[in-house]
């Protein structure tokens, strides 16, 4: 039988540890300085219409279908170097990295995400959040769908999931039941659309910041944390 963790942690990215509306925001103004509003809009149309096929932010793969309808335009280009190089350590949210830190302490903390397969695992690595996590870093099409690889690849007595979209802790919640304990930090679009709030279940614990798990008690997060020996003591 596969040994279980008693604890594992399961952190999301996007709004989470990193401000992707900011990186949002950043792209736009990048795209009316060098295109115009017009190309703006256009990307920003082809991006929507992908994240409702695809369930994520295909940046690339819109970049791509915009350069098919402009396929001599070579200042696409230079949009793909913008995205590749882009700060991305700058867009994490204050004490994000030092958070990790401080969940690795007391379990298994894995970063659990959605997204391509090219620019999401550049941003995890190059914002400094997989090195943060030890390179354990799980990044799915739809994460909520993969809740048995996730379980087979990080066994666990329990779990803490950690994510500003209620979807997904409403999805994870409905299949893991007592076993996760959810938590909304509310930062991004998604943790503020008060609609999607109201047609939700509540999480099990809502944040204001992810900082705030600096120095809340991490007590609150399962039912009982003092069962779980914290890797810190274990290691003495």
């Amino acid at each position: 039988m596969t040994s279980r963790d008693p604890l594992v942690f399961l952190v999301d990215v996007d709004n989470t540890l990193l401000d992707n509306d900011g990186l949002q925001e950043d792209l736009r103004d990048h795209l009316e300085r060098e295109f115009g509003a017009p190309s703006r809009d256009r990307y920003w149309k082809i991006l929507i219409d992908l994240f409702a096929e695809l369930g994520y932010r295909d940046y690339i793969g819109a970049l791509q279908k915009l350069r098919a309808e402009n396929p001599n335009d070579q200042r696409l280009l230079g949009v793909s170097t913008f995205l590749m190089d882009y700060p991305f350590a700058d867009r994490l949210y204050p004490g994000a990295l030092d958070v990790l830190a401080r969940l690795s302490r007391c379990g298994e903390t894995v970063i659990l995400t959605d997204g391509d397969v090219v620019f999401q695992p550049r941003k995890v690595e190059r914002s400094g959040i997989a090195a943060a996590a030890a390179g354990k870093v799980l990044i799915y099409i739809h994460k909520e769908q993969a809740l048995d690889d996730v379980e087979r690849r990080y066994p666990a007595a329990h779990y803490v999931l950690i994510d500003d979209k209620p979807r997904i802790l409403a999805a994870v919640k409905a299949v893991w039941g007592d076993r996760v304990t959810t938590v909304l930090p509310r930062q991004g679009q998604f943790a503020l659309d008060k609609e999607v709030l109201q047609a939700l279940p509540s999480p099990d614990l809502a944040i204001e910041r992810i900082g705030d798990l600096l120095s809340d008690d991490l007590s609150g997060l399962v039912p009982d944390l003092s069962a779980f020996t914290s890797r810190s003591e274990a290691a003495r």
